[in-house]
Order: C-alpha cells, then sequence, then structure tokens
C-alpha cells in the first residue's frame, strides 16, 4: 500500500468505501455525520488538516483524515479500510500518517470511535491516546503531544 494526499479525482472512490466500512459495522450513511464526503477539500485541508488514502493497485483501499479544530488540537478522523486489506499493518499504516501529521501541526489530538470497534480502540490506546468519557455508545480519546 502506498499512502497519499487525496486530492478530487479519488472523491467517488473514498466514498465508496467508507460506506462499505459502515455498511459491514451495522453503520448507515448519515447526512450530518457524513458531510465531510461531500467537500473533502473544504472540510479538512481549508484549515490546514489533510486527508491521506492508501493505494494499492491503482485503486484507493483506506483513509485517514486530520481536521483542525480550535485551539491547536485536531481530530483524527476516517480511518477505514477495505476488508481484504487488514490484518497486514496497513490500517496502522493510515492511522501512523495521520498521528505523524498531527503530531507535527497540533498540539494534542482527540479522535472517538463507536464502543464495538475494538480493534480501533486497541490501537489507539496502544499509540498513547486516553479514554476521555464514552457517550451513547461513543468512546472519545485525547492525546497531547
Amino acid at each position: 500500500m502506498i499512502i497519499q494526499i487525496y486530492d478530487d479525482s479519488r472523491k467517488e472512490e473514498v466514498r465508496d468505501i467508507i460506506l462499505e466500512v459502515l455498511l459491514e459495522h451495522g453503520f448507515e450513511y448519515d447526512r450530518l455525520k457524513d458531510a465531510d464526503l461531500k467537500d473533502i477539500n473544504d472540510y479538512y485541508f481549508a484549515n490546514g488538516g489533510t486527508f491521506f488514502v492508501g493505494v494499492a493497485d491503482g485503486r484507493v483501499i483506506g483513509t485517514a483524515g486530520v481536521r483542525k479544530l480550535k485551539g491547536n488540537l485536531c481530530e483524527i478522523r476516517r480511518i477505514y479500510l477495505k476488508k481484504a486489506f487488514r490484518g497486514r499493518g496497513n490500517g496502522k499504516q493510515l492511522f501512523r500518517a495521520a498521528l505523524d501529521f498531527a503530531e507535527k501541526n497540533c498540539s494534542g489530538a482527540v479522535l472517538k470511535t463507536d464502543s464495538t470497534l475494538t480493534k480501533a480502540i486497541d490501537m489507539y490506546l496502544k499509540h498513547g491516546f486516553t479514554l476521555q468519557k464514552e457517550e451513547k455508545g461513543y468512546l472519545y480519546f485525547e492525546k497531547m503531544f
């Protein structure tokens, strides 16, 4: 897998992967929660964030986004990977790309995940994130740099 910076030529591929992974885990597209998919450039890049795509055989297989927030914090989002490419370190590579960007450009990072996604939770904890709260089935994590 090669990690690249997102460009709009990948918009449909990114949307398809994210929706595929959401459905796989029992989640449906939500017009409000998934509004970032309509304009990735504006949502991530406009405030100094970034969005990565993992590419294999010329196709997008995974994603990772970093959105800048107030107070020099950022939010790591959209760590998604096609099922066929899991278990080989690809998800960790995408997460590390986002985390490396965050460490270089922010004073801390936050993220949230569904409480059922235990592999993701383990990865966040192993990379120094601490659980801040649990609310309505979501876990909220934070790491200061």
